[in-house]
């Protein structure tokens, strides 16, 4: 199981959100691509990226800072934030970005999901981010009506490369992962399962690996950052099974 380090971008800076509010941020680094040689020099395979602008926004907001972590690292780079048009998608991926995800689109505009699944086999990511098992789209700041697991069931035909599921009241506040949410992610989901939000001991890393083979692995930001997380440590301790 992969450990992911997040990079979320806000204003050009590299930060971290209390549960995703906009106005609850801890800014880390104005270097970004530091941060991402960082991860890379740390034994990092692939580094998940955030515009949190763009996710508001409805478009990108940070990409030449994105496009430089592309031009830095050789590993593999995931983008999600903003993502609402198949152009966005063609742009980043010709760039040279790993894979997208797509949240709000997914629920939004499923024509444009299908598409760019048709278009994209396998590096279109399903961003679920849920509160109260719920959807939320526009960078967190609207709720919808549908359940996460629903909406999971409802693309199952699309050619997605993995879904990321997102509790947001466990991100960025270190209380350790929904266990019990991402166990029903894994038993709809028909593609690999990466978890988001809470986690910050290798005992949390090693909880969602439990889950089996289907979670490709989980993205970490927060105690990664505040050094409540040793990466290398993680990934050895997940290296011995």
């Amino acid at each position: 199981m992969l450990v992911i380090p997040a990079i979320d971008l806000k204003d050009g800076r590299c930060v971290r959100l209390r549960q995703g509010d906009m106005a609850a941020e801890t800014v880390y680094s104005d270097d970004v691509q530091a941060v991402a040689k960082q991860w890379q020099a740390g034994g990092a395979d692939l580094i998940h990226v955030v515009d949190l602008n763009g996710a508001v926004d409805g478009e990108p907001r940070n990409l030449p800072q994105i496009e430089a972590v592309i031009k830095t690292v050789s590993v593999k780079v995931q983008v999600g934030g903003g993502i609402r048009t198949i152009e966005t998608v063609r742009r980043y991926l010709h760039a040279g970005v790993f894979r997208v995800v797509l949240g709000t689109a997914a629920l939004m505009d499923r024509a444009f999901l299908e598409q760019a699944c048709k278009e994209f086999p396998g590096r279109i990511l399903l961003g679920l981010d849920a509160r109260g098992g719920k959807v939320a789209v526009k960078g967190w700041t609207a709720v919808s009506d549908v359940r996460a697991v629903d909406l999971l069931k409802e693309v199952s035909g699309c050619a997605i490369g993995a879904v990321i599921y997102t509790d947001i009241a466990r991100d960025g506040m270190l209380n350790g992962p929904n266990i019990p949410a991402l166990e029903e992610i894994v038993a709809h989901a028909s593609c690999p399962v990466i978890a988001s939000g809470g986690i910050s001991r290798i005992e949390d890393l090693l909880a969602v690996r439990s889950l089996g083979p289907r979670v490709e692995g989980a993205i970490v930001g927060k105690a990664l950052y505040d050094g409540k997380l040793d990466y290398r440590a993680a990934v050895a301790a997940l290296g011995k099974g």
